[in-house]
C-alpha cells in the first residue's frame, strides 16, 4: 500500500537514505528542507520522483502546507554534528524545539495517522548499562556545557511528542539512532574528522604513514551502524511499531576508537600512529545500544559495518582528493 509521507530534513544524511528507500517501495514522498544542513545532491537519483519543498522547519505555515494530505510524518530535521553543538547551541535548540512543535501541531491538525520523531543516543550521556536499553535514564549533567544543547533539544522534542500525542489517534513513535555512518555523512563526525586529519598528515595521501591526534585515550567505544542497516530498522519500525513506543536504531557491535582507526588505516593502506589527548568535556566513554526491541518487531540483524566503512572511507578519500575544503554546511 502506497502512503503519502513527509520527511523533514529529507536531504540530510539519514533523511536522504530514508527517502530513497521510501520512494523505492512506491510511497509518495514530500521532502521539507531548507538546505542548511542537507543537499539535493543526496537525492539526485530520486529527485524527479519526490516533491521537494524548500522551507524552514520553524515556520508553522510551511510545515502545515507540507503536512496537509500526508498519512505519515518522519521528523528528522535538526542541527547535527558535534562541532555545531559547541559553536551555535542557541540555534541547535531553536531549530530542535520549534521544529518539534510545528510538526506535531501540523500532524494533529491534519489528522496524520503516523508521526515518527528522530531523537538521539546523546540523551543517555554516560549510560549505566551496556548494551543500553530504551528505558535507560536520560540526563543533562551540566546545563552550562553547550554540547548538551543537542541532547537537551532532543529530550524536549521527545517530551513534546509523547505528551502531545498521548490522547490522540495518531500512532506516534520515537527512534534513537546510535552512530549511523556512511558516505557523504557530513564533516562534523568522528570518521570524517579522522579522514581530514589523515589527509593532511599524509600530504594528500602521498605518504604511507601518519600520526593522528585524537581526544581521549582511544579506549572509548562506539557501536557504529551502516546507514543502509539503519534504514532497514526504520522500515521495520514504520511497518510494525506501536503507538507511544521508543526504539533504538543501530548495531550492538561495540568497538574502540583505536580499533576504528586501525581499520581505517587498513582500508587506506596507511600505517597510523595515534597521539592521545585530553577528552573533551561532555564526551561519552562507551555507547552501544540494546536492539532487542526492534528485533522483536521482526528486524533480522544484518551488520554491514565493515562493508560500510570501506564505502565511507573511499568516499571521503576521493572527496578530499578532489576538494581542498570540506563542506561544513552538510
Amino acid at each position: 500500500m502506497s502512503d503519502r509521507i513527509l520527511v523533514t530534513g529529507g536531504s540530510g544524511f539519514l533523511g536522504s537514505a530514508l527517502v530513497r528507500r521510501l520512494v523505492g517501495e512506491g510511497h509518495d514522498v514530500i521532502v521539507l528542507d531548507n538546505g542548511s544542513r542537507g543537499s539535493l545532491r543526496r537525492l539526485q537519483d530520486v529527485i524527479d520522483r519526490v516533491t521537494y519543498v524548500e522551507g524552514d522547519i520553524r515556520d508553522p505555515e510551511a510545515v502545515m502546507n507540507a503536512t496537509r494530505g500526508c498519512d505519515t510524518v518522519f521528523h528528522l530535521a535538526f542541527i547535527n554534528g558535534t562541532r555545531f553543538f559547541y559553536e551555535k547551541p542557541d540555534q541547535v535548540l531553536d531549530v530542535g524545539v520549534k521544529g518539534a512543535l510545528t510538526t506535531l501541531e501540523a500532524a494533529l491538525a491534519c489528522n496524520t495517522s503516523t508521526y515518527v520523531l528522530a531523537s538521539s543516543s546523546e540523551i543517555y550521556q554516560e549510560p549505566t548499562r551496556i548494551p543500553t536499553p530504551e528505558d535507560e535514564r536520560a540526563i543533562i549533567p551540566d546545563v552550562t556545557n553547550p554540547r548538551y544543547s543537542y541532547a537537551g533539544g532532543k529530550l524536549i522534542s521527545e517530551l513534546l511528542s509523547i505528551n502531545g500525542f498521548r490522547n490522540s489517534a495518531t500512532r506516534d513513535m520515537i527512534f534513537r539512532p546510535h552512530n549511523v555512518v556512511g558516505p557523504d555523512m557530513g564533516f562534523e563526525h568522528v570518521i570524517p574528522e579522522f579522514m581530514m586529519k589523515l589527509h593532511a598528515s599524509t600530504d594528500g595521501w602521498a605518504k604511507d604513514s601518519a600520526t593522528l591526534a585524537i581526544q581521549g585515550s582511544g579506549e572509548e567505544t562506539r557501536a557504529f551502524c551502516y546507514v543502509e542497516d539503519a534504514v532497514d530498522e526504520l522500515m521495520v519500525m514504520y511497518e510494525h511499531g506501536r503507538k507511544g513506543e521508543i526504539y533504538h536504531i543501530g548495531m550492538d557491535n561495540e568497538i574502540s576508537i583505536l580499533d576504528l582507526i586501525r581499520r581505517m588505516g587498513q582500508v587506506l593502506g596507511i600505517e597510523v600512529t595515534v597521539a592521545t589527548g585530553e577528552a573533551r568535556a561532555g564526551g561519552t566513554s562507551r555507547r552501544c545500544p540494546d536492539i532487542s526491541k526492534i528485533r522483536q518487531l521482526g528486524y533480522q540483524r544484518n551488520d554491514r559495518f565493515d562493508e560500510g566503512l570501506d564505502h565511507t572511507v573511499a568516499w571521503y578519500r576521493d572527496f578530499l582528493t578532489r576538494n581542498q575544503t570540506p563542506i561544513y554546511s552538510v
